[in-house]
C-alpha cells in the first residue's frame, strides 16, 4: 500500500505542476500588447493552396471567397490540388477560376503528401511568390484574410496561424463541441503563447508559410497524420516561434455525424501519438541544448497529450487501489474523483463561456452546446483510450452536408450580435 500511496502522490504533484504551468500561461491571453512595428511596407505575392479530395460540394464556395479578397488580384493565385479525385472537383475548380493540379497516387493519400508534391514543383519552377496560404476545401475565407497575413509578413513573421472559426457551430452537439474547443484553444493556448513570446501551433488550415521556408525544407516534409502539428514541432525544434493572426479568419465546416467525428478525432489522436514517438526525444534534447522556453514549451505540448492522459488514468486507478486496500475512506475517494470530474467535465464549459464573453460572441445560441460539451469531451476521452490499443491510420473523407457561403456566415453572425 505504501508504494501505491507514493506513486499516487508523485502523480498528483506532476499533474498539478503541469496544469499550474498551463494556467499561468493562459492568463497572458488577457494582456493586450502593442501592435508590432512593420519591418517592411509592401504588398507580398501569395499562393492560396487548396488540397482537395472529392470536394465538389464545397470547393467553389472557398474559391469564390478567395477571389473576393480585399487584396490586389494580381498579387495572389488560387491553386487546387485535386488529389486522387473521382468526382468533378477539378472541373468545377477550373470553371471557378482556380489553377488546378491533378494528382493520382494510391499509396500516398494524405494532405501532407499532396502538399509536398505540389510545393516541390513550385520550388523547381522557382515560382515568384513570397508566401503560401493553406486551406481545406470546406473552408471559406474572410475577405481580409490575405490583408491580415500580408501585415504579419511585413512585421517579420514567417509562419502564421489564422483564426479558425466555425461555419456551423449550432448544427448539433457535435459541431458546438468543436466550436467551443477551438474557441478556447485559440484564446488560452495560441494567443496566450503568442503574447508571451512562445510558439502557437498550426491548426490544420487557414495558415501562412513564407515561401523561403518551404524552399529551405525542400517542400512539405511531414510523415504523420497530423502534418500541421508536425511542421510546428519542426519549427520549434529549430528555436523558431510561430505567429498568430486573430484578424486572418477562416471558417471551417465541422462534421455533424458522430461516426465521422469519431473517425476524425481518432486520426488526430493517432497523429499526436506519432509526433510523440518522433519528436519527444528531439524536443527534450533541444530544450537541454538551447535552454529556451520555446523549446521547453514545445516539449510540454507533447507531454500534455497522451503522456498526461496516461498519468491521469493511473492517478484514478491509484485512488481505487488505495480504497480497496483500506488506505482511503469512501468519502476521500469521492472527493478525489470530484477533483478529476469537475475540471474534466464542468470547467471546460465555464471556460468556453468566459472566452465567448471576452471575445464578444453571443452566448444564447450556444446554450445547449455548453450543456452537451461534457459529452463531447467525454467521447474524446474514450477515443484516447481506444487509440492506446487500436490505432486507426487510414484517412476517411468527411462528408459535407451543407452548402454554406461566406455571406451566409457573415449575415448569421451580424444577426446574432444584433439580437444581443
Amino acid at each position: 500500500m505504501d508504494y501505491v500511496y507514493i506513486l499516487r502522490e508523485a502523480i498528483v504533484w506532476i499533474v498539478t505542476i503541469f496544469w499550474i504551468y498551463q494556467f499561468i500561461i493562459s492568463l497572458c491571453s488577457l494582456v493586450k500588447l502593442k501592435e508590432k512595428p512593420l519591418k517592411v511596407n509592401k504588398q507580398h505575392k501569395f499562393m492560396a493552396v487548396i488540397p482537395a479530395h472529392n470536394e465538389q460540394e464545397v470547393i467553389v464556395n472557398l474559391i469564390e471567397s478567395l477571389k473576393n479578397q480585399n487584396y490586389e488580384k494580381e498579387l495572389y493565385d488560387i491553386y487546387v490540388i485535386a488529389d486522387n479525385c473521382t468526382d468533378h472537383t477539378a472541373r468545377l475548380a477550373r470553371n471557378a477560376g482556380a489553377i488546378v493540379y491533378e494528382r493520382y497516387d494510391e499509396t500516398k493519400k494524405t494532405k501532407g503528401f499532396a502538399l509536398d508534391w505540389f510545393l516541390g514543383q513550385k520550388i523547381e519552377e522557382n515560382a515568384q511568390y513570397d508566401a503560401v496560404c493553406i486551406f481545406d476545401a470546406d473552408n471559406i475565407a474572410d475577405k481580409n484574410f490575405l490583408t491580415a497575413m500580408n501585415k504579419k509578413l511585413c512585421q517579420g513573421e514567417e509562419v502564421v496561424q489564422g483564426y479558425r472559426d466555425i461555419k456551423n457551430p449550432t448544427d448539433n452537439w457535435i459541431t458546438s463541441g468543436y466550436a467551443l474547443f477551438y474557441w478556447t484553444m485559440h484564446k488560452f493556448y495560441h494567443l496566450a503563447r503568442y503574447n508571451l513570446g512562445l510558439s502557437p501551433l498550426l491548426n490544420g488550415t487557414g495558415f501562412m508559410v513564407k515561401f523561403d521556408i518551404i524552399k529551405e525544407n525542400g517542400g512539405w516534409k511531414t510523415v504523420t497524420l497530423t502534418e500541421d502539428i508536425e511542421f510546428s514541432l519542426q519549427r520549434i525544434l529549430k528555436g523558431k516561434r510561430l505567429g498568430w493572426a486573430t484578424e486572418a479568419i477562416v471558417y471551417d465546416e465541422q462534421p455533424t455525424g458522430f461516426n465521422q467525428s469519431w473517425s476524425q478525432r481518432s486520426r488526430w489522436t493517432v497523429g499526436h501519438m506519432q509526433c510523440i514517438k518522433q519528436y519527444t526525444g528531439k524536443l527534450a534534447e533541444a530544450a537541454k541544448e538551447h535552454k529556451t522556453l520555446v523549446n521547453f514549451d514545445g516539449l510540454m505540448y507533447i507531454v500534455g497529450s497522451t503522456p498526461m492522459f496516461i498519468l491521469t488514468v493511473l492517478l484514478l486507478l491509484s485512488n481505487f487501489a488505495l480504497y480497496a486496500l483500506d488506505g482511503m475512506t469512501r468519502l476521500e475517494l469521492f472527493k478525489n474523483l470530484l477533483m478529476y470530474l469537475v475540471p474534466t467535465f464542468v470547467l471546460p464549459s465555464l471556460t468556453a463561456a468566459l472566452v465567448m464573453y471576452i471575445d464578444g460572441k453571443p452566448l444564447k445560441p450556444m446554450l445547449k452546446g455548453f450543456f452537451t460539451y461534457p459529452l463531447f469531451m467525454g467521447s474524446w476521452i474514450v477515443i484516447n483510450i481506444k487509440c492506446l490499443f487500436k490505432r486507426q491510420t487510414n484517412w476517411e473523407k468527411i462528408t459535407h452536408n451543407r452548402d454554406i457561403k461566406i455571406n451566409e456566415v457573415i449575415d448569421t453572425n451580424i444577426q446574432e450580435v444584433e439580437k444581443v
